[in-house]
């Protein structure tokens, strides 16, 4: 006999803010299976604030606000036995984050935390990746988020480094990235998988997951170097309302679509990693298993 529960993540990162509602399928004798019930995101930019003034302003507050208390009651209708909520990298920075967060819990009742990059990386660390970390390879695991990119590296299944850097579209697209932190990045890739034979990537995050459905590839392939390489040349030659039009970008996908094909490039290019595969997993899935074994 099967039981069924139902658990939610909330993730408010820098680009958006998105409510993860999943089935948890439990069967005596049998590997728990986890499922998507429901995903809502709100194109809420709040890194475009946090990132260069320090601050979210009213306005996105609450708008903040009126997305929790939507959250709050889809929650309640799907009947959620358990939730967790938290902040990433644009919240970590906004010096009115701690501010966000008790009016947040006053006018929602949702209780946000805000992560630090450690916490967050080993968060999406937890995801159900022993389809691919099976083998005997080893994947450098890549989430570019707006705010910043978590890497974790895998060798024989298991995670033998992370590093969260400052690395984030939404920072890209506002030049808020130096050469400096760029050749930290690339440091930190060659000198931990140097002594590696063979790496690929996994990535994770929107951009990606737009990129992998344009493939029409099956969930299982990865995509290659070149077909990442052409899509940045095809995408960089058109305007931003080409990409919206011709593409079928949503308008905030439109622009930070390209400094993120350029972090996975550079990871590939540093790491000698030839493919990239995109399992469609992320910081909110990565919630849902935690708290589901306990580890949150």
């Amino acid at each position: 006999m099967i039981h069924v529960k139902q658990y939610a993540a909330i993730d408010v990162g820098s680009n958006a803010m998105r409510l993860l509602i999943a089935n948890i399928v439990e069967e005596h004798g049998k590997e728990t299976q986890f499922s998507k019930s429901s995903l809502v995101r709100v194109p809420i930019r709040l890194g475009q604030e946090a990132f260069t003034v320090g601050e979210i302003s009213e306005e996105n507050i609450d708008r903040m606000v009126d997305a929790m208390k939507a959250y709050k009651l889809l929650m309640k209708v799907h009947r959620v036995e358990k939730y967790k909520a938290f902040a990433t990298s644009a919240m970590r920075e906004a010096y009115n984050g701690s501010e966000i967060v008790e009016i947040i819990k006053k006018k929602a009742d949702i209780k946000l935390e805000i992560i630090d990059g450690k916490k967050e990386a080993a968060i999406i660390a937890s995801t159900d990746l022993h389809f691919l970390l099976k083998t005997d390879r080893a994947f450098l695991y890549v989430d570019v988020g707006g705010g910043s990119t978590e890497f974790s590296l895998f060798s024989d299944g298991k995670m033998v480094a992370s590093k969260s850097f400052k690395v984030g579209t939404v920072r890209l697209i506002n030049n808020m990235v130096s050469e400096i932190v760029w050749q930290e990045v690339e440091k930190w890739i060659k000198t931990h998988t140097a002594d590696l034979e063979q790496v690929s990537l996994i990535g994770s995050g929107g951009n990606i997951n737009k990129l992998f459905k344009m493939s029409g590839k099956t969930q299982e392939k990865p995509l290659s170097y070149f077909y990442l390489n052409a899509q940045m040349t095809e995408l960089s030659a058109l305007t931003y309302e080409q990409r919206i039009y011709e593409k079928g970008l949503n308008p905030d996908r439109a622009d930070v679509i390209l400094p993120a094909l350029k972090v996975y490039l550079n990871a590939m290019k540093w790491s000698g990693a030839r493919s990239i595969y995109v399992p469609k997993i992320g910081l909110a899935d990565g919630i849902v298993k935690a708290m589901y074994y306990g580890r949150i």
